[in-house]
């Protein structure tokens, strides 16, 4: 018999454990070499486990249990011959035997409480204990005849938590284990507040002529390449631009040295099913505006399907946020770590704005810059968000050399 056994591979450097989220297939079944079989957490990614031969499957570790790099999670039984039908046969069910069930004993009825006037009236002296304690009659049960309110049962009655349910209302609860990913998300999202010194400054932005530039052009722009003309690639662009005169923002710290870039690696927040994930824009700064719109695209698509690799979301020296995709007007993002500063894009509303004078409604994004004060001083970020605003403002002259059509590559 060839058994194979397969071992957690490691999914990318320092990863030691990981965790079995998911098991795609149960215990007993024949898979096909290639198949997935497990979804596995770890603290970067979640990641498709592939079967790596066909045959019968014998599960060896639990869904939510943490496993070892290397250790062994599965066997799988090369010599099993395929079922046919493509599945293993599941077992036979035993006949079940019909067990008659004794009827209950009929229950008297009981005769039903007929309520007078008096039921849940307070008697005088009650009334005046539940006053000073600032109760309602509705609110305590009369223990006296009639199911009037008694003094006694207004000396005992006390004041309802806040907040408290109704009679009758669902008070259910469940409790979920973080996985992986998201224990270490949350583990580094606090350092990030107890370690760095994180500011935040504001501004906003007129989407007027990316809006004009949008709507002049997006229907020749996908007929041509295929994706669409978003907002993320005219903001990645002002990125890059504003990074090359702050070279300061695109740093980080190691110990008692700063490390600046030469190159513009920029993290994308994307929501996934597993929570937000960060793919990267390698040397962004040389891509074209339909480059940046193909690359966002291909690494969204590969974190909804599960399929992002951890060297994809390793590294970035900035990253953009839009959480105005969720109808976010304002927030403050937190710095992801070891960068140094984070865009936040907001909403866009129609709002009125002075221009030359004159009060006019123009599409207007509220921007956010967070920014460790430790090596970006308050200088350095305003004038940053201020070079992001002024290329959004005008991508015509700031991003596109004038010529719309070229950088579109039309």
């Amino acid at each position: 018999m060839s058994i194979l056994e397969m071992k957690v591979p490691s999914p990318g450097e320092s990863i030691t454990e990981v965790e079995i989220a998911t098991w795609l297939v149960q215990d007993g079944d024949y898979v096909e070499k290639d198949q997935p079989i497990a979804e596995v957490d770890s603290d970067k990614a979640t990641l498709e486990l592939p079967a790596e031969q066909s045959g019968i499957i014998t599960l060896k570790a639990e869904e939510g249990e943490v496993v070892q790099v290397g250790q062994v999670v599965c066997l799988i039984d090369m010599d099993a011959a395929k079922p046919a039908g493509g599945a293993a046969e599941a077992p036979k069910e035993e006949p079940k035997t019909e067990v008659k069930k004794e009827e209950p004993a009929p229950v008297k009825a009981e005769a039903p409480k007929v309520e007078t006037y008096a039921a849940q009236t307070p008697s005088p002296a009650a009334k005046k204990i539940l006053d000073e304690k600032g109760i309602a009659p509705s609110q305590v049960t009369g223990s006296g005849r009639d199911g009037r309110i008694t003094k006694d049962d207004a000396v005992t009655a006390s004041v309802p938590a806040m907040g408290s349910a109704p009679a009758g209302g669902n008070r259910g609860q469940s409790t979920t284990k973080l996985s992986v990913l998201r224990r270490k998300i949350a583990a580094r999202l606090v350092s990030v507040k107890n370690e760095t010194a994180m500011l935040t400054t504001f501004n906003e932005v007129d989407m007027s002529e990316i809006f004009r530039i949008r709507k002049q052009y997006k229907e020749e722009f996908a007929a041509k390449h295929g994706i669409g003309l978003g907002f993320m690639s005219f903001f990645t662009k002002a990125v890059t631009r504003a990074l090359k005169l702050y070279p300061d923002v695109n740093a980080s710290i190691d110990g008692d040295f700063k490390i600046n870039y030469d190159f513009a690696d920029i993290s994308i927040a994307v929501s996934g099913p597993k929570g937000l994930m960060v793919p990267v824009l390698r040397n962004a700064e040389n891509m074209t505006l339909r480059g940046v719109e193909a690359n966002i695209k291909d690494l969204a698509t590969k974190v909804r399907d599960g399929k992002i690799s951890v060297d994809e979301m390793t590294g970035g020296t900035f990253t953009i946020t839009n959480g105005g995709t969720f109808g976010s007007m304002l927030s403050t993002p937190i710095i992801n770590p070891p960068q140094s500063a984070i865009l936040g894009m907001h909403n866009i509303i129609q709002r009125p704005v002075a221009v030359d004078g004159q009060v006019v409604i123009r599409p207007m994004m509220y921007v956010a810059m967070s920014y460790d004060h430790r090596i970006i001083d308050g200088k350095e970020s305003v004038g940053f968000l201020v070079a992001v605003k002024e290329a959004i403002d005008n991508p015509v002259e700031f991003l596109m050399d004038g010529d719309e059509r070229k950088a579109l590559e039309l």
